[in-house]
């Protein structure tokens, strides 16, 4: 339907109506009318719908900016068909049919997450993530792995591609995931659940189930929204010498828990949480020499994992398009790994464990402002503090020792401001700037055996942004960017028993060009076409040494090149083609690089080419509607890290599925099948750092399972 019949449909019995603006955008205001008694919807509580491409808006760039006129390249994940095959799991299930995602695969909460090949390695240190990710405009993650949160009930996700230096500060020098959650409605009850069983040829049974409830406790003014949810991963990993099988299950508990308080004078308060926790019973690696499901090993490497979160926020939006927004945040992360580290000539085991604390406290204060004639800008202030802290034991058969760890503790205020002018109708430009004063500070766990290092540096940093974006038709639209972004420095462990090092901030340029087409009504194109080019100096790499210790350390410079695509094509009602691609190009020079041969100069978990493609029907009935759907995943080959030494083969493998369901009153019932061919490729090729030098390890693909899934929601 046409934006004005979508509006129209959505405000039906509502106090409220939408007014067509000259620029064609649409302001939502009071109807001098009486409202009408509210028609109650049924939700759809755990699968949100998107509306058309040509209508979404990109909240992300804190300026409320339409999709056609955002000067940059962005991904907007329907969690309704981008996660594998329609089941509901993290970011990492979701980047497998995003092709400008890629992630690690050591197992869940482990994994790192990668934009448009900015990566820096494929180990968990101490430096902070290349790509950051908020949930409700607070952020998630500082450094480290993905927590690995589930995305039940979750309305939107949306990835910046490229640095965001200037809206967001250190560490986005990849791009910003932003997950909004489903608010809480404060008009109507809601409830829904959602459970499923997962079976995988030659391992394990797996199962999820979820829960939502939405209660206005005062109607418009007051309301909560609660969720509970506990997955079971089937494990398909045996190990000979244990003789055990299914080694690698893990479960996931969670919860989140919101609350909305609208006040009579326009003023928003919203206070939320989330708590998870993930338990894996041993690693998801095996080793090629005792076959593609299968490896040796004395001891179980299991790994934990505890997330909690929490949030207010206050808001309120005026009239005249004014936008005013205040949140903090505080997020808790604790782990504990354990790994094998016995030498081949020993008899008895030796275990190394590490633990890493976390604690990440912001705020950010923004005001902006939507005018009807394009034009728009934003100003705040954010401050973030985190705390890390790293130690590590390793233990005998009568004894446990520590070794040295590190703590950094950074703290850091910024300025920023971006402003859109509209130059006519259609051609706009984007100008911003993001001041930052910071420091690290970071102290060594035991006294080291040498003293050189600093225990604290400050940084003072502008990251500009210059942004054009011309519209040519009313669903055409060019657009070009010039961005920034860097990471600050810190201390961690180097390379031999009771030494640490520091390593020094990193930063990233990127300018990119691109062509986005966007499909006004239910039928019809959308696609874009992007190319950029990226300067990456002073790597920040988190490695290991040949005997699998940790250390940090800069690894040089790198040119990224890319260019990707997307289609989404809906030739007649219910057909839908989908498609994306990314292709990548990178080289690094540096001490590492250049001492490598000239194959081994290029990032790691960065394949020269990924691509996607789905092709789905959905009958419409008033009794049911059935759907089926078909997808296919290509990921070219990759390696493990820059050099000689991590030059070990991953990727270059495709993988087939197919999914199909129902709605019958009201109960949706799904049918899918992933890993149709039962391909045993390698997905990562990491699982143990203490014996990864034999260079036999790898994370198998899950063989072929199939899920039945049952929800309901009313």
């Amino acid at each position: 339907m046409s934006v004005r019949a979508a509006l129209a449909k959505l405000l039906s019995g509502t106090p409220y109506r939408a007014v067509a603006l000259p620029s064609g955008a649409f302001r939502i205001e009071r109807a001098p009318v009486a409202r009408p008694a509210p028609r109650r919807v049924r939700p759809a509580p755990m699968r949100p719908e998107r509306p058309p491409a040509g209508d979404v808006v990109v909240t992300a760039s804190k300026q409320d900016i339409p999709l056609l006129r955002y000067p940059g390249s962005v991904t907007m994940i329907d969690l309704t068909t981008a996660t594998p095959l329609g089941v509901v799991g993290s970011l990492v299930d979701a980047a497998r049919g995003v092709p400008v995602l890629q992630s690690t695969q050591l197992g869940r909460g482990r994994n790192k997450l990668f934009i448009r090949g900015v990566a820096d390695s494929s180990f968990s240190g101490s430096t902070q993530s290349p790509t950051s990710i908020y949930l409700d405009d607070v952020q998630l993650t500082y450094s480290g792995p993905d927590p690995g949160l589930r995305l039940y009930d979750i309305q939107s996700v949306e990835v910046l591609e490229g640095p965001q230096g200037t809206l967001y500060g250190s560490g986005a020098i990849g791009g910003v995931i932003r997950l909004t959650s489903a608010p809480v409605d404060l008009r109507a009850s809601a409830a829904g659940v959602i459970a499923g069983a997962t079976a995988t040829e030659g391992g394990s049974l797996g199962t999820d189930v979820a829960a939502m409830l939405n209660l206005p406790v005062v109607r418009e003014r007051l309301g909560v929204r609660a969720l509970v949810y506990g997955v079971r991963g089937g494990g398909y990993i045996h190990d000979a010498r244990r003789g055990l099988a299914d080694i690698n299950s893990d479960r996931t508990v969670g919860g989140r828990l919101g609350v909305r308080f609208d006040t009579a004078d326009g003023w928003r308060i919203e206070a939320s949480g989330a708590a998870q926790r993930i338990t894996a019973n041993d690693g998801q690696y095996s080793e090629g020499t005792a076959g593609p499901l299968t490896r040796r090993s004395i001891i179980a490497q299991p790994f934990e994992s505890d997330l909690t979160f929490g949030r207010l926020a206050l808001a309120r939006r005026w009239s005249s398009g004014l936008h005013l927004l205040t949140a903090t945040g505080i997020v808790g992360y604790h782990s504990t790994e354990q790994f094998d580290a016995t030498p081949a000539t020993a008899s008895a085991p030796i275990i190394y464990r590490s633990r890493r604390s976390k604690r990440l406290e912001s705020h950010e204060t923004r005001l902006s402002r939507t005018l009807e004639s394009g034009d728009s800008w934003v100003v705040g202030v954010t401050i973030v503090g985190d705390r890390d802290i790293l130690t590590r034991t390793v233990a005998g058969p009568t004894t446990e020792r520590s070794i040295i760890g590190v703590t950094n503790v950074t703290k850091s205020t910024s300025v920023f401001g971006e402003m859109t002018v509209a130059l006519g109708s259609s051609l706009s430009l984007t100008a911003g700037a993001r001041g930052t004063a910071g420091r690290t500070d970071g102290s060594p766990s035991a006294t080291p055996v040498s003293g050189s290092f600093v225990r604290g540096r400050s940084t003072r940093r502008v990251d500009p942004t210059l942004a054009a974006s011309w519209q040519i038709a009313s669903d055409l639209a060019v657009f070009s960017r010039f961005q920034t972004g860097y990471r600050t420095g810190g201390l961690s462990v180097a390379p031999g028993i009771g030494r640490v090092a520091d390593y020094r901030s990193d930063s990233i340029t990127v300018g990119e060009v691109g062509v986005r087409h966007v499909r006004h009504g239910t039928h019809g194109v959308a696609a874009s076409l992007g190319v950029s080019v990226a300067r990456w100096r002073d790597i920040q790499a988190d490695l290991i040494n040949r005997r699998g210790l940790p250390y940090t350390d800069n690894l040089g410079d790198a040119r990224i090149q890319t260019l990707e695509g997307t289609l989404d094509w809906i030739p007649l009602t219910g057909f839908q083609v989908q498609g994306a691609f990314l292709l990548t190009d990178t080289l690094v020079s540096g001490p590492v690089a250049d001492l490598s041969s000239p194959d081994n100069r290029r990032l790691p978990n960065t394949p020269p080419f990924a691509a996607h493609a789905a092709v789905s029907y959905r009958w419409k009935s008033a009794a049911m509607a059935p759907y089926v759907q078909a997808t296919g995943d290509y990921v070219g080959r990759s390696v493990l890290g820059t050099g000689d030494l991590f030059d070990i083969s991953q990727g270059d493998y495709a993988v087939l599925g197919m999914a199909a369901g129902v709605r019958v009153a009201g109960v949706d019932v799904s049918l899918t099948l992933d890993n149709l061919a039962n391909a045993h490729a390698n997905r990562f090729a990491f699982g143990n750092p203490f014996s990864f030098a034999l260079r036999d390890q790898q994370t198998p693909l899950r063989p072929r399972s199939v899920r039945l899934g049952v929800s309901y929601g009313w």
